[in-house]
């Protein structure tokens, strides 16, 4: 089945990964140039509901994949599936139900993933929100990382901790950087925009370094040979994507405490209340059990490599033509 996989976004590594698993092609569409001011969104927008027209009609696929938010892009994608009668799955991350900026357009949301073959989410909160409102799910929590074979970009030192961050709202970095104080000895590298952290007036401590955007290659690379990576996060229901790419290569995690990252990260991990001192013990925690953590992220990854080949047998067979549209179903492995 040829799978055409649409992001209205300038780059989704989630859409990339599992446009990958399916033999896909991954496209990214975005007018960045245009912004998302209110006097150009509707120009923007339509550029790209074109573009995104003539990569389906070259490539002619048997099932469409969309990322959500934005819903328009969903809105684009379903008319080319209904008139070609192939099936189209919306990839709804956390942010299309939560955040307060998609929040208005919920009730296009539910519409949306009623018409579509499946809605992938990452927990049982959200399949149980789109039960509620007609549409079927799957749970998707992860998707196998690979990136290119590479070295580290930074040099080896001391003991390394990879901070994957985007400086949205919801990290807490200002704990972050308390934390990093009290840890001389260790070295923080921060990837994400130093243009977002200098705005926010934060003081920026000597043990820690601000990597900028990296590459692919890059970022595996740093992934792969820090002692542990930390994605923090204030949010309830949010997958830190940070988490589980780390965990396909084999390096141990601290992220934020909620009951579904616990459920989804059982061993390899330490889970943190978000403070600045659980922060730190969790570091130290680490620093002086690696053998273990390191040896149980290498056990946690085999676990998810299993369940996903479950979860893409699944996701398939709602792909099939054949297949009737029954009640919605909170299909998960």
């Amino acid at each position: 089945m040829a799978v055409t996989y649409i992001s209205w976004a300038p780059h989704c590594s989630r859409s990339d990964y599992t446009a990958r698993e399916l033999g896909g092609v991954s496209h990214m569409v975005y007018w960045a140039g245009l912004g998302s001011h209110p006097a150009t969104i509707a120009l923007k927008y339509l550029g790209q509901a074109l573009r995104t027209w003539q990569i389906l009609i070259r490539d002619k696929p048997d099932a469409v994949f969309v990322m959500s938010p934005p819903v328009i892009a969903g809105l684009v994608v379903y008319p080319y599936c209904a008139l070609r009668g192939i099936p189209f799955v919306v990839d709804a991350h956390t942010g299309a139900f939560v955040d307060p900026r998609w929040r208005r357009f919920q009730g296009l949301q539910h519409w949306l993933c009623r018409k579509a073959a499946t809605t992938i989410v990452t927990n049982t909160h959200l399949q149980d929100l789109l039960a509620r409102h007609g549409a079927d799910s799957t749970s998707l929590p992860d998707v196998p990382v690979k990136y290119p074979p590479s070295e580290s970009p930074f040099p080896k030192g001391p003991f390394t901790v990879a901070i994957i961050c985007s400086f949205d709202i919801d990290e807490p970095v200002d704990l972050v950087l308390d934390a990093a104080r009290t840890l001389p000895d260790v070295r923080f590298l921060v990837t994400g925009d130093p243009r977002k952290i200098a705005g926010r007036g934060l003081s920026i401590p000597a043990n820690m370094t601000l990597t900028g955007f990296l590459d692919n290659a890059a970022y595996g690379g740093l992934l792969r040979h820090s002692d542990i990576v930390m994605a923090l996060t204030t949010g309830q229901h949010k997958m830190l994507r940070a988490a589980y790419e780390a965990i396909y290569q084999g390096t141990p995690i601290i992220i934020s405490e909620s009951p579904m990252l616990r459920e989804e990260f059982g061993r390899g991990c330490i889970l943190v209340d978000n403070s600045a001192a659980s922060i730190e013990a969790a570091v130290r925690e680490m620093q002086g059990n690696m053998d273990r953590y390191r040896r149980e992220a290498v056990e946690l990854r085999a676990i998810k490599e299993q369940r996903w080949a479950k979860n893409l047998a699944l996701l398939t067979s709602k792909l099939t033509p054949s297949r009737k549209r029954a009640a919605p179903s909170n299909a998960t492995s």
